[in-house]
């Protein structure tokens, strides 16, 4: 009996794993796309027929990459394993960008059901596509080596700053010159700004130390003040934050004559991509 009910919360615990490497795949996938105007105007005004057009053609594609690559780390070698875990990747996308949605005010109560629904659909989708992408994510890093007890020739908090800073500055450059971030911005009160703020750091320690991606053991093994994992986190954050301020000044779209509240709120939701990348690029190197 024992043993029976040890199996069962392993069996619970590698699900739990694989949907949070399943939605972190999602995460570095698709996030840059929920900060695109198009694709909320598409989804605004789409009919239920072109949703289902649109589901079905996801389907097929995210079948085929879960046949190859999929977010578990067994591969579906059944057709049937592989539609079930196709339908599921398509969920996790779906809630994944829901809850973004959500979280930016993209989507409230009192948006229309249609226009609900025609969002979530065109920005979830993306989100599936990196969901059945997971297991193929960024499957090196600076830990590798011939040589498994060497140590790495570079500081692992330098390392982990500049990597943060690369990763953060490549998703904000692509983000921070358009007019999302105002937009978004405008209706995001103080206690989004939180709820923000915790959901990016959340996705980024989900992505880094709890997805399973590149020698996750390793990572969480590190010594130094910022080398833990809720450490290293919070200080991968609040650079991604600096770099999103930067990117933000860099292309006018702030000054020193802005007020700070304004500063603040740009930068915070504009930090939720770029912290996904910073995650992307301790991952990378």
């Amino acid at each position: 009996m024992n043993q029976r009910k040890k199996q069962r919360k392993n069996q619970w615990s590698n699900e739990l794993n694989d949907i949070i490497r399943g939605a972190s795949g999602g995460f570095l996938f698709g996030i840059p796309l929920l900060y695109t105007m198009e694709v909320w105007w598409i989804g605004s005004h789409t009919t239920p027929a072109e949703m289902s057009i649109a589901i079905a053609t996801t389907f097929v594609i995210v079948f085929l990459l879960t046949r190859t690559e999929g977010f578990r780390k067994t591969q579906d070698i059944r057709w049937l394993d592989a539609a079930i875990d196709t339908v599921e990747a398509i969920a996790i996308g779906i809630v994944c960008a829901a809850f973004v949605l959500f979280l930016l005010r993209e989507i409230t109560p009192e948006t229309p059901l249609q226009e609900t629904l025609g969002k979530i659909i065109f920005e979830g989708l993306p989100f599936a596509l990196g969901v059945a992408l997971a297991s193929g994510f960024l499957s090196g890093d600076r830990y590798q080596s011939s040589d498994s007890e060497k140590e790495p020739s570079i500081n692992p908090t330098v390392a982990d700053i500049g990597a943060t800073l690369i990763g953060a500055m490549i998703i904000a450059f692509n983000i921070a010159p358009t007019d999302e971030i105002p937009m978004l911005a405008a209706g995001i009160s103080p206690p989004w700004q939180l709820a923000i703020i915790a959901a990016s750091l959340l996705i980024s320690y989900g992505i880094v130390f709890v997805a399973g991606f590149t020698y996750q053991a390793k990572r969480q093994q590190q010594q130094g003040i910022f080398q833990r994992p809720l450490s290293e986190t919070v200080m991968a954050y609040l650079v991604s934050l600096a770099a999103s301020a930067f990117m933000m000044f860099f292309f006018h779209k702030l000054s020193f004559d802005d007020p700070w509240s304004i500063w603040l709120n740009y930068t915070l939701v504009l930090g939720l991509p770029a912290a996904v990348g910073g995650a992307a690029g301790r991952l990378a190197v």
